[in-house]
């Protein structure tokens, strides 16, 4: 299955809302380091137990991982991308609204899903635009963008002593406006996000096929090992730099707003480093600088510049691998192994925070500038790897 690469010419409304979701999920996945502390007091958990609302989104990452490329199909991109927002948005107000922690762990579920469906849906429409490296960038700039809103907004709303539980209502009407768009997307029926996808094979057979591609499996674990670094910069170093470090909590907060500003900085530059380097120097290159920063971010902890940088060297990674991906596989493959590759990239985003939020409480929260370190190698080998093929 394949996305027409015929543009219309409004195609740019469908590649506006591709950006504004991607906003919408960043403010979602970003606003929640910031954020952590506050449900950890609230709740009285420990910094294990927090661990439970990354892992509970792992369901919803599965289905959307099995499921996305088959949805595309019959459903047509906006009506996934609408159950997405409608799921996103509900977990969003229920973390809002509810008292009981079991009831905030179990919506994780809705979480993941909704990311997940538009992550891998917005990502595959993007991509059929072999053409432009510029546009898969900048989609991912948007996340950038809304990823440093979350904690810039967060971290305001909590200096002028707003309950973080209206944060998250906050957060939720965000993404309540990837509904509206998309129903005007349906009821318009604007034919670039609407049009069925004709399937070439079932989507059972195309997971075997994308499964006995070395690539594309290596790409997906290089992924989750990648958003899972993302994340954990992301939901952990506010807590690193406030808890263990003793830095100020307005100083720290806005430094992770930094952090996403080196991403979003980054993205914005990928189509012109691509040019420049080629997609697969700028991978290298990008990590290089990736392992150079977090061995700063362990090694000096007064200084806060480390994060910015990190977030700048992450930046081209995701993208890149994702807009190789038509080169690798055969175009009936595609919205498959986008959906299997965003999907596992989103099981790194909750498996590698719960699991350094363990370690954090079995040794200290200063162990998880050193493991950022492990893992940036650990991504230099696999992208080696990956180019042996």
């Amino acid at each position: 299955m394949v996305f027409s690469k015929r543009r219309t010419d409004a195609s740019w409304i469908g590649i506006v809302l591709a950006f504004y979701s991607f906003i919408a999920i960043g403010i979602a996945e970003g606003g929640l380091g910031v954020l952590l502390p506050s449900i950890l007091k609230t709740f009285q958990l420990n910094p294990a137990s927090i661990t439970f609302l990354f892992l509970s989104q792992i369901t919803g990452y599965v289905i959307a991982a099995l499921n996305s490329g088959a949805l595309v199909s019959h459903l047509g991109l906006a009506r996934m991308i609408l159950l997405a927002a409608i799921s996103l948005t509900s977990a969003l107000s229920i973390y809002a609204s509810t008292t009981h922690w079991s009831m905030m762990v179990a919506s994780g579920t809705l979480l993941g899903l909704g990311i997940g469906l538009i992550d891998a849906g917005m990502n595959t429409f993007i991509a059929s635009n072999q053409q432009n490296a510029n546009q898969m960038g900048f989609l991912h700039a948007f996340y950038g963008i809304g990823a440093l809103l979350g904690p810039a907004i967060a971290t305001t709303l909590l200096e002028a002593q707003v309950n973080w539980r209206y944060v998250y209502l906050v957060f939720a009407s965000f993404a309540g406006l990837v509904i509206v768009g998309m129903i005007w997307a349906i009821v318009h029926h604007y034919r670039p996000l609407t049009q069925r996808i004709e399937a070439t094979a079932s989507t059972r057979s195309n997971l075997r096929m994308i499964f006995r591609t070395p690539t594309i499996v290596l790409s997906a674990l290089l992924l989750a090992v990648y958003v899972g670094t993302e994340a954990s910069i992301g939901n952990w170093s506010y807590t690193v730099q406030t808890v263990d470090r003793g830095t100020v909590t307005w100083l720290a907060g806005y430094s992770v707003s930094g952090y996403w500003a080196g991403l979003t900085l980054g993205r914005f530059s990928m189509g012109q480093m691509v040019r420049w380097f080629g997609a697969i120097r700028t991978i290298i290159y990008s990590l290089g600088l990736l392992l150079f920063s977090a061995g700063v971010w362990w090694l000096f902890p007064t200084q806060l510049w480390s994060l910015f940088v990190m977030g700048f060297a992450l930046a081209a990674i995701f993208p890149t691998v994702i807009w190789l991906v038509p080169q690798r596989v055969e175009a009936a493959l595609v919205p498959s192994a986008i959906g299997l590759m965003t999907s596992t990239a989103s099981l790194g985003a909750a498996t590698i925070p719960t699991l350094l939020g363990w370690l954090a409480n079995q040794t200290s929260l200063g162990i998880i500038p050193m493991v950022i370190v492990g893992l940036a190698v650990f991504m230099i080998v696999l992208h080696h790897w990956i180019n042996q093929f």
